[in-house]
């Protein structure tokens, strides 16, 4: 009895992932309309920080954002990195210098791959990150994650990904911003995550051919 029960579990899982993956091939065709919707409240955005240029380029992004409409605000960095928190502080401070009104919480998990670690490690490290984001996703339920591509957005989005299969966050929309610095082609993080993305966006307009599984969105230039 046990085995078909877990056969049927397992045939029901995958095919819950191929339902999600053709209705979110489908969607990225529409305008962006569809991935805030007709919300009244303001959208829980879940932010996902890199290092160096990733962060930087993605606190541009964020510094164009409406604070009142996307709130609270979680910014999730990889455990080590001190940097990128300072300036994520500095963001919210000079956005909203009253504490009492501030809205937004930094969150870390375990760095899913270091510089230079070998593909066949990191996918020890990548598998503890994940482990790391399942509460962390899972309490959370953001209706928005937004990320430009650092390793540490791919434990994030597959478990945000496996709430959804899950029926635990159906709601939530993922929106994956490749970096401005990826001219030719799409970094190791966005041809993971292009299956399961709501919407992706490339800032060269060479790479919206990239899009294999799906219309990949060429916007221009987000950051400065």
């Amino acid at each position: 009895m046990f085995p078909h029960l877990l056969l049927l579990l397992v045939g029901f899982v995958l095919l819950r992932v191929l339902y999600l993956i053709v209705v979110i091939r489908n969607n990225s065709k529409r305008d962006v309309s569809h991935i805030t919707g007709k919300r009244k409240g303001p959208t829980r955005t879940m932010i996902v920080m890199g290092s160096g240029g990733h962060t930087a380029e993605m606190l541009q992004i964020v510094q164009q954002l409406d604070f009142a409409k996307y709130a609270p605000r979680q910014y999730v960095l990889a455990a080590a990195d001190k940097t990128s928190v300072v300036k994520v502080i500095d963001v919210e401070v000079r956005r909203q210098p009253d504490i009492a009104k501030q809205e937004y919480e930094i969150l870390t998990i375990t760095r899913s791959r270091h510089v230079q670690q070998s593909y066949l490690t990191s996918v020890f490290t990548t598998l503890t990150a994940i482990a790391n984001s399942v509460p962390l996703v899972f309490r959370s339920r953001p209706d928005l994650i937004l990320t430009n591509g650092p390793g540490t957005c791919v434990p994030i989005c597959l478990v945000a990904f496996l709430a959804k299969v899950l029926f635990i966050n159906r709601n939530c929309k993922i929106v994956f911003v490749e970096s401005f610095c990826r001219v030719k082609s799409l970094s190791l993080s966005g041809r993971i995550l292009l299956w399961i993305t709501d919407l992706f966006v490339v800032q060269w307009p060479g790479l919206a051919s990239e899009g294999i599984t799906r219309k990949v969105q060429y916007f221009g230039r987000l950051s400065e």
